[in-house]
């Protein structure tokens, strides 16, 4: 008997917010894929299980091992309470080894649970931008992170990394350094296919972004491009609160009809969404990585991002720019950065080269290696720590 549980795989619990297709689910997802593989025994070292306080839409019924402590989203008191006990009630089935939490609400709410209930280990995870995050939230996070509530929190870009420097010394040692890594959205479709698969015309220029559709994404700055910009269509893949007002923006600015709405799609539709593109267009106001842009550059859409200190990072290669980086507030600025790629196959073609090598820069092989070596609680690297101020300028 006690031989069989020494070969039980290690127990991970990937713990989110809500349950939707979105980029912090991706890497939890891939994340879970790739370490539940079997080792060279033959057996998986891990086995994975997903937890979202609340399913948002159906973008992660098809995780393995996906549980939801709510459905749809509570409200109020009662329906939080319930919540939690079910949290609580999963957790202790699931007994997991390893608790790894994501999104502000996510460490904020499931850690404490995981610690009183005496998981092992829990590495909380910085994936949602400082914007984002209300005061007392971040008040809460500072404190579960000063007193050991997470044994471990990563963050995924060296931009981030800064953000979390002000805080005390009790936070900051457990910080780790893991950049994102991501899996390859390029296909073997033509552009004409792409665009006959989600009804998209043929013979327009098509920009678009694949984005949750919320206020930090700014996608109202992209629709504001196409009454500029007349011969234009705009794409968007996504689902989100602010889907209303901006259908409601297309139909006040007169683009109703070069306005397309792909709505939420499965990860692997992403790549054929993106082969249907001219150019890939973010005006975020806040990120910690910025997925999406970059899976859209590695495959060789053009990109014409928000001039983001974090997306000047996350968007080169051994300092090469593979993006146009402008202030996207600024309409006709946004607007003449997205024709330059259009008008120029000379520039297209330097950022399409540049962002197919952004694989050397985010190896999803390096992320999960840098998970594995927290999980089994193996000494930290100097990367991993980035003590040394010099190392924030590589």
């Amino acid at each position: 008997m006690a031989e069989s549980a020494q070969r039980r795989p290690t127990r991970l619990l990937f713990i989110q917010t809500q349950a939707e297709a979105a980029g912090a689910q991706e890497i939890t997802r891939l994340l879970a894929e790739q370490l539940s593989k079997p080792a060279i025994s033959g057996q998986p070292e891990f086995e994975a299980h997903h937890l979202f306080l609340y399913r948002k839409t159906s973008g992660c019924d098809h995780f393995e091992n996906a549980h939801f402590a709510a459905d749809p989203r509570p409200q109020g008191i009662s329906q939080n309470l319930a919540m939690l006990r079910r949290l609580s009630q999963l957790v202790r089935t699931i007994k997991p080894d390893v608790m790894l939490t994501f999104q502000h609400f996510g460490n904020v709410v499931a850690a404490p649970v995981g610690r009183l209930l005496g998981v092992p280990l829990i590495i909380a995870n910085h994936v949602s931008p400082q914007a984002t995050i209300s005061r007392p939230v971040a008040l809460v996070d500072k404190v579960l992170g000063i007193a050991g509530c997470y044994d471990e929190i990563t963050v995924n870009s060296k931009a981030t990394w800064l953000d979390y420097q002000g805080h005390p010394a009790s936070y900051k040692r457990r910080l780790t350094y893991v950049p994102h890594g991501f899996a390859d959205r390029t296909v073997s479709m033509t552009q004409q296919e792409a665009r006959a698969k989600f009804g998209l015309p043929a013979d327009v220029p098509i920009i678009g972004s694949v984005a949750r559709l919320n206020a930090i994404k700014r996608i109202d700055l992209a629709i504001r491009l196409l009454p500029v910009m007349p011969d234009v269509h705009l794409a968007l893949a996504g689902q989100g609160p602010e889907a209303p007002r901006l259908r409601a923006l297309g139909a006040e600015l007169g683009v109703s009809d070069r306005l397309h709405f792909a709505g939420e799609m499965p990860s692997s539709e992403i790549g054929a969404f993106l082969k249907s593109l001219d150019v890939f267009v973010f005006p975020t106001s806040g990120e910690t990585f910025g997925l999406a842009p970059v899976e859209a550059a590695q495959a060789g859409i053009p990109v014409v991002s928000s001039d983001l200190s974090v997306m000047r990072e996350v968007l080169q290669v051994r300092g090469e720019p593979c993006a146009l980086f402008v202030d996207t507030t600024d309409t006709a600025s946004f607007a003449k950065a997205v024709r330059a790629v259009l008008s120029d196959p000379l520039l297209r073609q330097r950022l399409s080269e540049c962002g197919q090598r952004l694989r050397e820069q985010h190896s999803l092989d390096a992320m999960v290696d840098g998970y594995r070596r927290l999980i089994r609680r193996q000494p930290k690297t100097s990367e991993d720590r980035l003590q040394a101020s010099g190392q924030l300028q590589k």
